[in-house]
Formats: structure tokens, C-alpha cells, sequence
């Protein structure tokens, strides 16, 4: 007798949710503690599941990218930045109201991801796992801010002949978690001053001419 094979969306749904809950929790603890300072245990007690659900959900590396890519944009995989809900939205917005959101999105983003994207690199440098997923992201960081690139050309925001190349790793730099880190967990500033930096900072050397 053939085993019949069937899904149940409660099922299904109670998964997710177990899942999301570990994602969060060990965002919470490797940002605070590390990643060699989090255990599959101490995830497990903060995500109110038992340890087998959590070695279940993945490897600790895999844990950690996910846990990242949650935090960024609400939703885990690797699919581009502008297939996501949150920036697909910004990206039909009309200009004038998409570079404005768009900041937003990225200020916001770095709030919650500046803690677990150092760990991250941290890891790298002494785990091959994540080192190699810190390299895809690097990729795919890079194919993200080239798209942002490009759609502001298509819409006519880049002013002056400066090389593609140079503007996508000016914003690389702009928008990352570790410039977010520097300006507010290192020298002080409120989220409100570097949300208004950021905006000024990508108007004066992203879409404008450099003055030499």
C-alpha cells in the first residue's frame, strides 16, 4: 500500500512560526553575544523551543545568515534586495518619494541588522562556513547597490559623467551596516542624525558630479 503523503496548513504554519521564533532569537544572541558566545542551547531557551528544533532549523552558520536576512528586509532567502516586498514598494514609488523611502528603508535596516552583520564578519574570519556565506552576500550586496544604481539612472538622478562602477561602491560603503555602526554605536549619533547624514551623503556624492 502506497504511503500517502499530504500537507496540513496548520501544520505548515506552526513550523513557520517555530522557525521565525528561532531566527529571531538567534538574531537577538549573536548580535549581543557573538557568534562563538551563542550556543544552540542558549537559542533554543530564548526562542522557547527545545534544542532538537533548533538543530533541526539548520547549522549554526546557516542559522546566522538567515537570522541576518530576516532582520534586513522581514524575509529569509537570498533573492535580490528589489524582489523583496519592502523595496519592491519604494521601487514604484515616483522619484521624489522613492530616494526618501528608500533611506528610510536602509537606516532602519542597519538599526536592526549593525549587531548581527559584525558578527557575521567576525565569524568569517575564523569559520570557512561563514566565511563562505559572508562572500555570497558580499556578491550579492554588490549586485543589490548596482540594481539601486542603475534604477536611479533609468530615472534620471545621476548627474555627471562618473563611472558606474565607482558610484555602486561609493553607496556600498554609504549604506552599510558598518557605516551605521561607526556613526551610532561608535561616536554617538541618534538614528535621526544619520538617517539625515545618510540622505545628504548619498545626494552629494552618489547622484551628484564630484567637485574636484
Amino acid at each position: 500500500m502506497a504511503t500517502r503523503h499530504y500537507s496540513s496548513p496548520i501544520r505548515e504554519e506552526a513550523s513557520a512560526s517555530t522557525r521565525r521564533r528561532i531566527l529571531q532569537a538567534s538574531a537577538t544572541l549573536f548580535a549581543r553575544d557573538g557568534y562563538q558566545g551563542t550556543t544552540m542551547a542558549a537559542i533554543a531557551k530564548e526562542a522557547g523551543v527545545s534544542v532538537q528544533s533548533v538543530h533541526l532549523a539548520g547549522p549554526k552558520s546557516a542559522l546566522l545568515m538567515a537570522a541576518f536576512e530576516l532582520s534586513l528586509a522581514g524575509d529569509e532567502g537570498t533573492h535580490p534586495l528589489h524582489e523583496r516586498p519592502a523595496v519592491a514598494a519604494i521601487m514604484e514609488l515616483p522619484p521624489v518619494e522613492a530616494l526618501p523611502a528608500y533611506v528610510r528603508f536602509l537606516a532602519e535596516a542597519n538599526s536592526r541588522t549593525a549587531g548581527i552583520d559584525h558578527a557575521l564578519y567576525v565569524a568569517s574570519e575564523t569559520d570557512e562556513a561563514v566565511a563562505a556565506l559572508v562572500a555570497d552576500l558580499n556578491t550579492r550586496r554588490h549586485a543589490d547597490i548596482r540594481m539601486a544604481i542603475t534604477w536611479c539612472g533609468a530615472h534620471g538622478l545621476l548627474h555627471g559623467d562618473v563611472d558606474p562602477d565607482e558610484r555602486t561602491e561609493t553607496l556600498t560603503h554609504l549604506v552599510s551596516p558598518g557605516t551605521y555602526r561607526f556613526f551610532v554605536r561608535e561616536r554617538g549619533w541618534d538614528d535621526d542624525h544619520y538617517r539625515r547624514w545618510l540622505s545628504d551623503a548619498i545626494d552629494r556624492l552618489v547622484l551628484r558630479t564630484p567637485s574636484h
